[in-house]
């Protein structure tokens, strides 16, 4: 994905969430991992301690690297939280790299949720 794709189609994920959820600001990575973190848990409440926010984060980072092979799906547990084995290691280096690639995996996301839904808005 060139960088100028990446951008735009990150911009969108980002107004898509904001209009959503009648936010006045774009969200940031950390808060587009949360709400795909709520996304894959399967319900909402309306508070989360400071532990379930970094739980629902992991969730949301090893689905999006489940795409290509570094996360598996194992399954949920009692509470109905979803679990995921550490299948292959993860070579990116550096936080930018990092973050660009989270950031491909969220557009990647986004753009399987709205082929499934016929649209995202």
């Amino acid at each position: 994905m060139d960088i100028w794709e990446l951008d735009f189609e990150w911009l969108r994920v980002r107004h898509l969430v904001q209009k959503t959820f009648g936010k006045d600001a774009l969200p940031d990575l950390n808060g587009v991992l949360f709400l795909i973190g709520i996304q894959e848990l399967g319900r909402w409440k309306k508070e989360y301690t400071k532990e379930e926010k970094q739980d629902l984060m992991h969730i949301a980072i090893c689905r999006l690297l489940s795409y290509d092979g570094y996360y598996r799906f194992v399954g949920r547990d009692a509470d109905g939280w979803p679990h995921y084995d550490a299948v292959l290691p993860i070579e990116t280096k550096g936080v930018e790299a990092q973050e660009e690639f989270l950031k491909i995996k969220v557009i990647q996301y986004f753009r399987e949720i709205e082929a499934e839904n016929g649209g995202l808005e």
